[in-house]
């Protein structure tokens, strides 16, 4: 089983790039399942049903979300009506789930989405969250158990890695919108700190860049928005997986309207 994994898409220039160039990735890659983090996909801020729709047409199967998941009123219903996940940590009784599980020719195959507690919104302990979902999710049969961990503690996502490594398939980091050079396979689970964003390259994190300055110089709220015109990426990870362990990673990323180059591959550090 092949999947693949795309980092926080921002705007509209990150569901441009995806729908440009997404599906050729997956032939290409021989790609059965993707996932991506689309928490930032309508104006950076949440998701809308009509961007939601746009990003399935565009090849993605399942989308996971963070601490932007309840920006849009649409959220609600895109939780009941399809593959759409919020960290599974969010207290009881919040709309939604935070796992899902599928069958991909003839394999299990569970996504755990998680928000980290360093400066994110009220959610309970991950790692207990974690240890215990991935516990009943091995008991059910799942060896191939996918988690996007939405934080901003570096140390949070590592810690995660230490504790589960050889119990789960792969771990990958959002949130931060910047990648991270880490990408490597212990005990047979991959691991990155975080995938890297999706959209506007060349300001801050996808945002134009003049917002984040002034605050940075005054200390004063400033409105963020997507720039009308900049210059793309599209990053993701792309993992091989064979009875819930990870044989194969490495990171591809495209440029504007250039060609999907493999920037990257997992080092095996055992």
């Amino acid at each position: 089983m092949i999947i693949a994994f795309i980092g926080d898409i921002v705007g509209r220039p990150g569901r441009k790039i995806v729908k440009q160039h997404l599906n050729s990735i997956r032939d290409e890659f021989n790609i059965d399942f993707v996932i991506a983090n689309s928490e930032n996909a309508s104006h950076g801020f949440g998701l809308t049903m009509k961007n939601s729709k746009e990003l399935f047409n565009s090849g993605i199967d399942l989308m996971t979300g963070g601490n932007h998941t309840w920006d849009k009123k649409d959220i609600l219903a895109l939780l009941e009506i399809e593959p759409i996940l919020r960290p599974h940590n969010y207290p009881s009784g919040v709309h939604g789930t935070g796992v899902f599980k599928t069958e991909i020719n003839g394999e299990k195959l569970a996504i755990l989405n998680l928000m980290g507690v360093y400066t994110m919104p009220m959610v309970t302990n991950p790692f207990i969250c974690a240890k215990d979902e991935v516990v009943k999710l091995r008991e059910d049969g799942y060896k191939n158990i996918f988690i996007d961990f939405h934080a901003e503690a570096t140390s949070e996502k590592r810690g995660l890695q230490q504790m589960l490594k050889g119990q789960v398939s792969a771990i990958c980091g959002t949130h931060t919108h910047i990648g991270t050079d880490d990408l490597s396979i212990q005990d047979d689970t991959l691991y990155v700190t975080d995938v890297g964003l999706t959209g506007c390259r060349d300001n801050v994190i996808g945002m134009e860049s003049t917002a984040p300055i002034k605050k940075f110089l005054t200390g004063l709220p400033a409105k963020y928005d997507i720039p009308n015109s900049c210059k793309s990426i599209l990053q993701l990870i792309v993992i091989e997986l064979n009875d819930g362990k990870a044989v194969d990673g490495f990171k591809i990323k495209v440029y504007d309207e250039g060609k999907p180059q493999v920037v990257q591959k997992a080092f095996r550090e055992n």
